[in-house]
């Protein structure tokens, strides 16, 4: 089992992708890249704490390889908006990669680079030392299945969910 933590907007649409791949076992919303400790997701909101949303993966490579989790990854937000996804606007809302290690590291500015001959314009996403992790509130994790008919779920998670479905359909639960 490797976890891979990375933040790419608002960890609601992270968190919906993520669950609907096979060889994921785990999905965790919360907090990494500040120096608060164990913030809030008020004190997140503010921008003042240096965290971002992130989603930490726990998945099984041997089922879903590490690739594919990167490539989900570049594929389900635009990483070349600086400090912001959409309507979401701030440093917490940073496209940026977390590595436990060198290794990591490597894979992740491999992902980077792939990403780089599929988007217009430069990438912006931080490969950033991986520090506390942080769960977010219960509330947050698994916000799309417990929370379908939401405004933000319909507008802007599904169509993330759907296009990975169409795009890595390989990898989807049936």
């Amino acid at each position: 089992m490797e976890s891979y933590v990375l933040a790419g907007g608002c960890f609601w649409c992270l968190d919906a992708v993520y669950r609907t791949l096979r060889g994921v076992h785990d999905v965790v919303s919360g907090y990494t890249g500040g120096t608060t400790p164990n913030p809030s997701y008020e004190e997140v909101c503010t921008g003042a704490t240096g965290h971002a949303e992130v989603v930490r993966v726990d998945f099984d490579p041997d089922v879903i390889p590490r690739e594919v989790i990167l490539d989900v990854f570049f594929t389900l937000h635009d990483p070349t908006q600086l400090n912001r996804q959409g309507a979401d606007v701030g440093t917490q809302y940073r496209s940026a990669m977390f590595p436990a290690d060198e290794a990591q590291r490597e894979l992740f500015e491999q992902a980077r680079s792939r990403a780089s001959e599929w988007w217009p314009g430069e990438i912006v996403t931080a490969i950033e030392p991986l520090g506390d992790f942080h769960p977010a509130e219960e509330y947050h994790q698994d916000f799309f299945a417990k929370n379908p008919g939401q405004g933000y779920c319909l507008a802007v998670a599904l169509p993330k969910v759907n296009k990975i479905r169409r795009s890595y359909a390989d990898y989807v639960v049936a």
